[in-house]
């Protein structure tokens, strides 16, 4: 690398295809998060129904499975800058037919599963195709945790613009927003990315059968969960994340227990947020690729343990302690990227990144559904540090699977690549890749 070359993140923003898909991440996020507060509250205000405006926001994390689960194939299938576009044009057709006067209830909340259900074939899909735009070495996990960190900006950032929106233009005006944000970011990816083959061709006679996609899409998820080192992998991004939302969840009806204000709920829900944000930009910026590897397994194990303090009931200042050093335990995730790049093959890749975005989506849905369940049987402090207590012991044993799966190799395979240049899917040594009839096979440890 010249000496004057950009180093760390700003190794990532110099590679103009990057810059395309970061600013098209951006709109398209700021869009739904302005969506669903503008939708959530059309719907409360056409019905004055809590239930139907709190399953309207639910409906934006519940089809992820079926999404995820069906049409992952759609990633690995077709050139990754076409789905892409379609993805984005789809979501902008439908937020198009929700702002129409005439659309029913039951209509906008089909359009919001139709929506939702586009979401992880859409995030699978740029996961996988920023392998091919900045390689699978320090590029690739620096670009993920810029997306991610965008992610959780938007959110904060997101959320106040809406609330503003609503202030000055009708719900439906709002919504407009989004329509407009998802033509944006597809016109970004259209004319920004270069059009690559897809990484998998179906087989002869099954093209462009949705009976063939749906076995693609199984198919898929049965080797990447079948096979010994994925799965636990898989399972290290999503347990954590199932237990951590209980505060998040719960941060309201804490809140009021305390005697707090409105002001002392919007800090606990920034907390988190915040303290992963500072935690991964410290990882992606001061830590090596082989320090980032190192914290992975004390992270994931340990990023739980703050919640306990919730068993005495502490004030605001403690709570905000516990949720902001949670929150940066998540930052374990910029290590695994690597080493989950490196334990599926190119082929399964787009379907791997699918089912990881529909996993983790839905783990979290069920995990705010269980903190909210315990809640009514328990006091809220004892559901936190209970989610707290049970997470940790669950991600004990797994840091112990994944440790026994072999994250030496993966720690290998990332010093090989740590120069970021793109380079094509090898298997590792004592794994063999199969490929029946142009699958590829994963082997099990």
């Amino acid at each position: 690398m010249p000496q004057n070359a950009p180093r760390g993140y700003g190794a990532v923003f110099a590679v103009r295809e990057f810059r395309f898909v970061f600013a098209a991440h951006l709109l398209s996020l700021l869009g739904v998060v302005v969506s669903e507060i503008a939708l959530t509250f059309l719907v409360y205000d056409l019905t004055g129904s809590p239930l139907l405006s709190a399953l309207t926001f639910a409906l934006g994390l519940l089809p992820y499975l079926v999404g995820g689960t069906l049409l992952a194939g759609v990633a690995d299938r077709y050139p990754a800058r076409r789905v892409l576009v379609v993805c984005d044009l789809l979501c902008a057709l439908c937020v198009g037919v929700m702002v129409l006067p005439g659309t029913p209830i039951a209509g906008l909340l089909a359009l919001r599963c139709a929506v939702a259900a586009i979401a992880p074939v859409f995030t699978g899909t740029r996961m996988a195709a920023l392998t091919d735009i900045l390689g699978e070495g320090d590029l690739y996990v620096l670009g993920r945790s810029l997306l991610r960190i965008v992610s959780q900006s938007a959110q904060l950032a997101g959320f106040g613009l809406g609330g503003v929106l609503l202030a000055v233009v009708p719900a439906r005006g709002a919504i407009c927003v989004t329509a407009v944000t998802f033509l944006c970011s597809a016109a970004l990816l259209r004319f920004g990315t270069a059009d690559r083959p897809a990484r998998a061709t179906p087989r002869s006679g099954d093209a462009g059968t949705t009976g063939s996609l749906l076995r693609e899409s199984l198919g898929g998820a049965r080797l990447l969960l079948g096979d010994r080192r994925t799965r636990a992998l898989l399972l290290l991004f999503w347990l954590p994340a199932m237990f951590v939302v209980a505060p998040e969840a719960l941060a309201a009806p804490y809140a009021d227990s305390l005697g707090l204000g409105p002001a002392a709920l919007g800090l606990m829900m920034c907390a988190m947020p915040v303290g992963h944000i500072v935690a991964e930009l410290y990882v992606g910026t001061v830590l090596s690729p082989r320090a980032r590897s190192r914290v992975v397994l004390p992270g994931a194990a340990l990023g739980l343990l703050p919640l306990l303090v919730y068993a005495a009931e502490p004030g605001l200042g403690w709570a905000l302690a516990a949720l902001a050093l949670s929150g940066a335990a998540a930052a374990y995730v910029i290590g695994l990227d690597q080493w989950f790049v490196a334990a599926v093959p190119e082929e399964l890749r787009g379907r791997a990144m699918t089912l990881l975005t529909a996993g983790l989506m839905t783990l979290q849905g069920l995990g705010m559904a269980a903190a909210g369940a315990a809640a009514e049987f328990l006091p809220v402090p004892q559901v936190v540090a209970g989610a707290g207590a049970l997470g940790t012991l669950c991600c004990l044993v797994l840091v112990r699977e994944v440790h026994r799966t072999g994250p030496g190799a993966t720690v290998a395979r990332e010093a090989r690549g740590r120069t970021g240049r793109p380079r094509r899917s090898r298997p590792r040594r004592g794994r063999r890749s199969v490929r029946p009839k142009g699958e590829t096979v994963l082997t099990r440890e």
